[in-house]
């Protein structure tokens, strides 16, 4: 989609101004990915408009391969309106117009199977199960068990505005437990199903994925896993829940958590391409939303991989020292880091 973000602060009714941004959860994980050196192709469906232009254009400049988005003549580039406050804040509005838009029109019908398909890991949205009945029925048709599909990604994402009228506990258990690796915030967890109690109480929710990453805001997150250490292996014997591993998060300066979420699983995934073990990929994850976290916008330069995997590689004690301030990605080392060996 294209995001109108506000040029000042205030309730929607106010602002006077917005400056245009590109927006989308799947979008957003597929730049990261490029940005850490990954390759990466993002599958969708624009409007032929100058919004749709935008948006492809936009997703490309990080280096993401768009030669399988599909422009609609007959629908238009979804757009949405957002306040400048955070997501979890009270004062926090947002503006969907995406109802009829190309996106939503996706279907297994019209998308590039064999493109969606060609991957080593699948990333897919709770957002866009929501989209319509028929991105739905997509999702469903790509996260069905098949010998040869490639390791599926799922991001619950839920979006309370997007699921009015329709059964999202439903929905999104249904997706998630198809799923190979699962992402899933602790206060999503609680309004969708009303999973309460901690990770545990999710992870009894959601046996079935061989990953399930439990995030638990600046608290940190904790991962289930089958296999504690390596690579993913999704054929791995499922046995009564485990303990999860814990991994804080570093102290960081927050501007703004939008996109954070995106991020924090673009590191995840990107160490667990790199068979890293599992509590550096959780710090990967909170790493990569660090850098979000420090930058007003959806998206920011990532750190540098030799600058991420020394943090990602710090002793506990070295790793809660750190202090993660805006401008903390652009050098080798920075200011915040004066503590760290």
């Amino acid at each position: 989609m294209v995001t109108l973000v506000p040029t000042r602060p205030g309730p929607l009714s106010d602002v006077p101004a917005f400056s245009r941004a590109v927006g989308g959860a799947e979008s957003n994980v597929a730049c990261a990915m490029a940005a850490l050196g990954h390759s990466a192709r993002w599958v969708s469906r624009v409007g032929t408009d100058g919004f749709g232009e935008c948006v492809v254009a936009g997703v490309a400049e990080y280096g993401v391969d768009v030669s399988t988005v599909r422009r609609d003549p007959s629908r238009p580039t979804g757009v949405y309106f957002r306040t400048a406050a955070d997501r979890g804040s009270g004062a926090h509005e947002v503006a969907y117009y995406r109802a009829g838009s190309a996106a939503s029109a996706m279907s297994p019908a019209n998308v590039d199977m064999n493109a969606v398909r060609d991957c080593r890991i699948l990333h897919l949205s709770g957002i866009t199960a929501a989209l319509s009945a028929d991105c739905h029925a997509l999702l469903h048709r790509l996260t069905a068990p098949a010998a040869d599909r490639p390791l599926i990604s799922f991001d619950i994402n839920y979006r309370p505005a997007l699921w009015r009228g329709k059964d999202a506990a439903r929905t999104l258990l249904e997706l998630a437990r198809r799923a190979d690796i699962v992402f899933v915030g602790e206060d999503e967890a609680a309004q969708v199903w009303r999973a309460t109690g901690g990770p545990g109480a999710i992870r009894r929710v959601l046996r079935e994925p061989g990953a399930l990453v439990v995030k638990q805001g600046a608290t940190g997150a904790t991962a289930f896993h089958r296999q504690a250490q390596g690579t993913y292996e999704p054929t791995a014997t499922l046995n009564a829940v485990p303990e999860g591993t814990f991994e804080p998060s570093p102290t960081v300066a927050a501007v703004s958590t939008i996109g954070a979420g995106d991020s924090f699983a673009a590191g995840y995934l990107s160490a667990t391409l790199r068979a890293l073990p599992l509590r550096r990929r959780l710090r990967h994850g909170h790493l990569l939303a660090a850098a979000t976290l420090t930058t007003p916008t959806d998206l920011a330069p990532p750190p540098t991989r030799a600058h991420a995997d020394h943090l990602a590689a710090l002793d506990d004690a070295a790793w809660g020292r750190l202090r993660l301030a805006p401008g903390w990605t652009q050098t080798a080392r920075a200011p915040e880091e004066a503590n760290t060996p």
